[in-house]
């Protein structure tokens, strides 16, 4: 069992200042190579092996125990977003441009205060542990070029942990959810092909931003016709282009939206509605509709077994004080894509701060996240690595 105690005292001091250099120092989307190189520089000096799947950005390292049983992997992502950050920190990006806005610097901390704790526990584990710091999370594409550069192929994964922060629940609580954590993410791109022609004859068109308006608002009636209302789903539009002239009405219209869902059958119904729906709409209005549906990430899904294996790692380590029961998100996590290849769990971790002014939501220029919670994470994950070891044998 993990002594809190004794790794905050060890290790907490070294991972603030970890994390506070990889926050000054951000890299965007498949360009972290200098936190690649910082990251398996300090997993080589825990005597952690550099498992080579072929990529320029990420690491994966294995810590091996004294016998070959269940291998855990933990998971965090290290990318930053292209935002300006407006802060006064000491510790504030020093790239123009770039910050850590959605506290992966957090995340990849508290992965690595996890490292720190079960490398000196090497001789006591009955397992192994892998420890995977994923680049392009932001871009959704990190964990599907892992798996496609055979992850799981060279290691046997039994089961995966992984984290978030989050600005909103206090600074190291431990948010567990059953069931449902984060959405299912979905992609709609629609092109309107009409008629184009003068604004002051109508009629000699075919209107394609009519059809696209009355299309907008019949899709709307989707949701609230077609999911149960004890569901949460959403479509939601964030771009329409169309014309080049107030008084011209123009070919086409192309718009895109995004679609989120937590129930399975929800997600297999919803491009089939919306693809009625444009159709219909584009019949209607006598012009041309095409839908390209694109399935991006399932749902962050947590088994009650898991759930139950964190609840009583948190009580134990922790206390069940630091229990926290968070409502869902509908945001999207590629976490999703891994634990489709081993058992997952996933869970936030408390970064609020109302008094140092750090409860500023996801990719916000001020977003900044009380960094005392690190080590919480990380002797949690390092807990549930132990239990699952034990769980599994």
């Amino acid at each position: 069992m993990i002594d809190f105690k004794e790794v905050k005292e060890k290790f907490e001091k070294q991972l603030i200042e970890f994390r506070r250099d990889l926050h000054m120092n951000p890299e965007l989307s498949l360009k972290e190579f200098e936190t690649t190189r910082k990251i398996k520089e300090r997993l080589i000096s825990l005597g952690i092996e550099i498992i080579d799947i072929g990529m320029e950005t990420g690491v994966v390292g294995l810590l091996k125990g004294n016998t070959d049983g269940p291998t855990i992997a933990l998971r965090g992502d290290i990318d930053a977003l292209p935002i300006q950050e407006i802060s006064q920190a000491e510790y504030k990006s020093k790239i123009d441009g770039v910050m850590h806005a959605c506290g992966h610097d957090i995340h990849t901390a508290s992965v690595m205060g996890a490292a720190m704790i079960l490398s000196k526990m090497k001789e006591h584990l009955n397992g192994n542990v892998v420890f995977i710091f994923q680049p392009a999370e932001e871009i959704n594409k990190g964990a599907k070029l892992m798996v496609e550069h055979g992850l799981f192929q060279k290691l046997k994964i039994d089961r995966i942990i992984g984290l978030h922060n989050n600005p909103e629940i206090p600074w190291g609580k431990i948010a567990i959810k059953k069931d449902g954590l984060m959405a299912a993410v979905d992609t709609i791109r629609i092109k309107l092909h009409g008629k184009g022609g003068h604004g002051a004859i109508p009629h000699a068109t075919r209107d394609p931003i009519i059809a696209a308006a009355a299309m907008i608002m019949n899709i709307q009636s989707i949701i609230s016709r077609n999911i149960s209302p004890l569901n949460s789903a959403v479509i939601s539009f964030g771009t329409i282009h169309a014309g080049s002239a107030n008084n011209v009405i123009p070919e086409l219209v192309e718009l895109t939206g995004t679609v989120r869902s937590f129930n399975p059958e929800d997600r297999k119904l919803l491009p089939e509605r919306i693809k009625k729906v444009v159709e219909s709409t584009a019949d209607v209005y006598q012009v041309q509709g095409e839908l390209d549906y694109i399935f991006d990430l399932p749902a962050v899904y947590n088994p009650e077994d898991l759930t139950l294996l964190a609840l009583e790692s948190c009580k134990e380590v922790l206390g069940e004080e630091y229990i926290y029961d968070p409502i869902p998100s509908m945001g999207g996590e590629d976490f999703s894509i891994l634990a489709q290849h081993a058992p997952g769990f996933f869970f936030w971790l408390g970064v609020g701060n109302k008094e140092k002014d750090m409860n500023y939501v996801w990719h916000n220029p001020r977003f900044d996240g009380d960094d005392r919670a690190i080590i919480n994470a990380s002797a949690f994950m390092s807990q549930m690595v132990l239990k699952s070891i034990e769980n599994l044998t």
